[in-house]
Protein backbone atom coordinates (compact mmCIF):
# COMPACT_ATOMS: atom_id res chain seq x y z
CA UNK A 1 0.00 0.00 0.00
CA UNK A 2 3.03 2.29 0.32
CA UNK A 3 2.82 3.05 -3.42
CA UNK A 4 -0.28 5.15 -2.59
CA UNK A 5 1.68 7.48 -0.30
CA UNK A 6 2.98 9.89 -2.99
CA UNK A 7 -0.53 10.28 -4.43
CA UNK A 8 -1.98 10.88 -0.98
CA UNK A 9 0.74 13.43 -0.24
CA UNK A 10 0.08 15.31 -3.48
CA UNK A 11 -3.66 15.34 -2.77
CA UNK A 12 -3.02 16.45 0.81
CA UNK A 13 -0.84 19.38 -0.25
CA UNK A 14 -3.19 20.44 -3.06
CA UNK A 15 -6.38 20.49 -1.00
CA UNK A 16 -4.56 21.79 2.07
CA UNK A 17 -3.47 24.81 0.00
CA UNK A 18 -7.01 25.31 -1.30
CA UNK A 19 -8.33 25.05 2.24
CA UNK A 20 -5.88 27.64 3.60
CA UNK A 21 -6.58 30.06 0.75
CA UNK A 22 -10.37 29.73 0.92
CA UNK A 23 -10.28 29.84 4.73
CA UNK A 24 -8.12 32.97 4.69
CA UNK A 25 -10.51 34.58 2.21
CA UNK A 26 -13.51 33.96 4.45
CA UNK A 27 -11.63 35.09 7.54
CA UNK A 28 -10.89 38.45 5.96
CA UNK A 29 -14.33 38.98 4.41
CA UNK A 30 -17.55 40.01 6.12
CA UNK A 31 -19.37 36.92 7.34
CA UNK A 32 -22.64 35.81 5.76
CA UNK A 33 -23.86 36.19 2.21
CA UNK A 34 -23.77 33.89 -0.81
CA UNK A 35 -20.04 34.31 -1.46
CA UNK A 36 -19.20 33.40 2.12
CA UNK A 37 -21.37 30.28 1.85
CA UNK A 38 -19.88 29.16 -1.48
CA UNK A 39 -16.28 29.73 -0.39
CA UNK A 40 -17.12 28.07 2.91
CA UNK A 41 -18.32 24.92 1.16
CA UNK A 42 -15.07 24.81 -0.82
CA UNK A 43 -13.18 25.20 2.44
CA UNK A 44 -15.11 22.40 4.17
CA UNK A 45 -14.65 19.92 1.31
CA UNK A 46 -10.97 20.81 0.92
CA UNK A 47 -10.23 20.44 4.63
CA UNK A 48 -12.10 17.16 4.96
CA UNK A 49 -10.02 15.76 2.11
CA UNK A 50 -6.87 17.20 3.69
CA UNK A 51 -7.66 15.66 7.07
CA UNK A 52 -8.62 12.29 5.61
CA UNK A 53 -5.43 12.04 3.54
CA UNK A 54 -3.39 12.99 6.62
CA UNK A 55 -4.95 10.11 8.56
CA UNK A 56 -4.32 7.66 5.71
CA UNK A 57 -0.69 8.76 5.40
CA UNK A 58 -0.23 8.45 9.16
CA UNK A 59 -1.45 4.85 8.93
CA UNK A 60 0.82 3.98 6.01
CA UNK A 61 3.87 5.62 7.59
CA UNK A 62 3.30 6.15 11.34
CA UNK A 63 3.55 9.87 12.02
CA UNK A 64 2.09 11.47 15.15
CA UNK A 65 2.11 14.94 13.62
CA UNK A 66 0.01 13.85 10.64
CA UNK A 67 -2.31 11.92 12.92
CA UNK A 68 -2.97 14.97 15.12
CA UNK A 69 -3.57 17.15 12.07
CA UNK A 70 -5.92 14.60 10.53
CA UNK A 71 -7.95 13.99 13.68
CA UNK A 72 -8.50 17.63 14.53
CA UNK A 73 -9.17 18.70 10.96
CA UNK A 74 -11.85 16.06 10.37
CA UNK A 75 -13.43 16.55 13.80
CA UNK A 76 -13.53 20.35 13.79
CA UNK A 77 -14.63 20.77 10.19
CA UNK A 78 -17.02 17.82 10.36
CA UNK A 79 -18.80 18.87 13.55
CA UNK A 80 -18.61 22.56 12.64
CA UNK A 81 -20.49 21.90 9.43
CA UNK A 82 -22.86 19.39 11.02
CA UNK A 83 -24.06 22.00 13.51
CA UNK A 84 -25.59 23.90 10.61
CA UNK A 85 -27.98 20.91 10.35
CA UNK A 86 -28.55 20.57 14.10
CA UNK A 87 -30.44 23.76 14.83
CA UNK A 88 -33.27 22.17 16.86
CA UNK A 89 -31.53 19.90 19.34
CA UNK A 90 -33.37 21.63 22.17
CA UNK A 91 -36.69 20.98 20.43
CA UNK A 92 -36.50 17.22 20.13
CA UNK A 93 -34.07 16.89 17.21
CA UNK A 94 -31.70 13.95 17.58
CA UNK A 95 -28.09 13.81 16.36
CA UNK A 96 -27.29 11.46 13.48
CA UNK A 97 -24.92 8.50 13.64
CA UNK A 98 -22.16 10.56 12.00
CA UNK A 99 -22.43 13.10 14.85
CA UNK A 100 -21.87 10.40 17.46
CA UNK A 101 -18.98 8.90 15.48
CA UNK A 102 -17.20 12.25 15.23
CA UNK A 103 -17.67 13.13 18.91
CA UNK A 104 -16.87 9.68 20.33
CA UNK A 105 -13.76 9.40 18.19
CA UNK A 106 -12.54 12.75 19.51
CA UNK A 107 -13.34 11.63 23.06
CA UNK A 108 -11.08 8.59 22.67
CA UNK A 109 -8.30 10.54 20.99
CA UNK A 110 -8.51 13.36 23.55
CA UNK A 111 -8.04 10.95 26.45
CA UNK A 112 -5.06 9.35 24.69
CA UNK A 113 -3.49 12.74 23.94
CA UNK A 114 -3.79 14.01 27.52
CA UNK A 115 -2.49 10.74 28.97
CA UNK A 116 0.41 10.47 26.54
CA UNK A 117 1.29 14.14 26.89
CA UNK A 118 1.37 13.82 30.67
CA UNK A 119 3.76 10.87 30.41
CA UNK A 120 6.05 12.86 28.10
CA UNK A 121 6.03 15.81 30.53
CA UNK A 122 7.02 13.51 33.37
CA UNK A 123 9.90 12.30 31.18
CA UNK A 124 10.96 15.94 30.65
CA UNK A 125 9.96 15.87 26.98
CA UNK A 126 8.26 19.21 27.43
CA UNK A 127 7.67 20.40 23.87
CA UNK A 128 5.62 17.49 22.55
CA UNK A 129 4.08 16.80 25.95
CA UNK A 130 2.66 20.31 26.26
CA UNK A 131 1.26 20.21 22.72
CA UNK A 132 -0.47 16.85 23.28
CA UNK A 133 -2.01 17.93 26.58
CA UNK A 134 -3.23 21.26 25.20
CA UNK A 135 -4.77 19.80 22.06
CA UNK A 136 -6.20 16.86 23.99
CA UNK A 137 -7.94 19.21 26.43
CA UNK A 138 -9.27 21.32 23.56
CA UNK A 139 -10.72 18.21 21.95
CA UNK A 140 -12.31 17.00 25.19
CA UNK A 141 -13.85 20.42 25.83
CA UNK A 142 -15.53 20.30 22.42
CA UNK A 143 -16.80 16.79 23.09
CA UNK A 144 -18.29 17.95 26.39
CA UNK A 145 -20.22 20.65 24.51
CA UNK A 146 -21.38 18.09 21.96
CA UNK A 147 -22.75 15.75 24.60
CA UNK A 148 -24.62 18.60 26.30
CA UNK A 149 -26.12 19.76 23.02
CA UNK A 150 -27.01 16.23 21.86
CA UNK A 151 -28.94 15.72 25.11
CA UNK A 152 -30.89 18.92 24.50
CA UNK A 153 -29.20 20.86 27.31
CA UNK A 154 -28.83 24.01 25.25
CA UNK A 155 -27.13 26.98 26.93
CA UNK A 156 -27.20 29.40 24.02
CA UNK A 157 -30.13 30.20 21.75
CA UNK A 158 -27.88 30.33 18.68
CA UNK A 159 -25.70 27.45 19.89
CA UNK A 160 -25.45 25.98 16.38
CA UNK A 161 -24.03 29.21 14.91
CA UNK A 162 -21.73 29.59 17.90
CA UNK A 163 -20.28 26.10 17.46
CA UNK A 164 -20.05 26.54 13.69
CA UNK A 165 -17.98 29.71 14.06
CA UNK A 166 -15.75 28.26 16.78
CA UNK A 167 -15.01 24.97 15.06
CA UNK A 168 -14.61 26.13 11.48
CA UNK A 169 -12.19 28.83 12.66
CA UNK A 170 -10.40 26.38 14.95
CA UNK A 171 -9.95 24.04 11.97
CA UNK A 172 -8.29 26.89 10.10
CA UNK A 173 -6.00 27.44 13.10
CA UNK A 174 -5.12 23.73 13.06
CA UNK A 175 -4.32 23.79 9.33
CA UNK A 176 -2.25 26.96 9.68
CA UNK A 177 -0.42 25.37 12.62
CA UNK A 178 0.36 22.35 10.46
CA UNK A 179 1.70 24.64 7.74
CA UNK A 180 4.17 26.45 9.99
CA UNK A 181 5.23 23.25 11.80
CA UNK A 182 6.09 21.62 8.46
CA UNK A 183 8.04 24.72 7.41
CA UNK A 184 9.72 25.45 10.75
CA UNK A 185 13.17 24.89 9.23
CA UNK A 186 12.75 28.24 7.49
CA UNK A 187 12.44 30.03 10.84
CA UNK A 188 15.18 30.90 13.41
CA UNK A 189 16.55 27.92 15.35
CA UNK A 190 16.08 29.60 18.73
CA UNK A 191 12.28 29.37 18.49
CA UNK A 192 11.14 26.38 20.64
CA UNK A 193 9.16 23.63 18.93
CA UNK A 194 6.13 24.15 21.19
CA UNK A 195 5.82 27.71 19.86
CA UNK A 196 5.03 26.47 16.35
CA UNK A 197 2.25 24.32 17.77
CA UNK A 198 0.71 26.86 20.12
CA UNK A 199 1.27 30.41 18.79
CA UNK A 200 -1.38 30.24 16.01
CA UNK A 201 -3.90 29.20 18.67
CA UNK A 202 -2.81 32.03 20.98
CA UNK A 203 -3.01 34.73 18.30
CA UNK A 204 -6.09 33.60 16.36
CA UNK A 205 -8.34 32.41 19.17
CA UNK A 206 -9.35 36.01 20.11
CA UNK A 207 -10.93 36.26 16.65
CA UNK A 208 -13.24 33.40 17.54
CA UNK A 209 -14.52 35.22 20.61
CA UNK A 210 -14.95 38.39 18.57
CA UNK A 211 -17.06 36.68 15.90
CA UNK A 212 -19.10 34.75 18.44
CA UNK A 213 -20.04 38.02 20.15
CA UNK A 214 -20.66 39.74 16.82
CA UNK A 215 -22.76 37.12 15.06
CA UNK A 216 -24.02 34.41 17.39
CA UNK A 217 -25.35 36.88 19.97
CA UNK A 218 -27.35 38.87 17.40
Amino acid sequence: MSFLYPYLLTTHILFGSIGLLSGSYNLLRKKGGSIHVKVGKLYVVSMLITGSTALLMALLKPNMFLFIVGVFTVFLVGTGQRYMHLKKLGQGQKPKLIDWILSCSMLLVGVVFVSWGTILLLKKQDSMGIALVVFGLIGLQNVRKDLQNYRGKIKFKMYWLREHIIRITAAYIASFTAFIVVNQNHFPNWIPEAAYWLLPTVFLTPLIFKWVRQYAKK
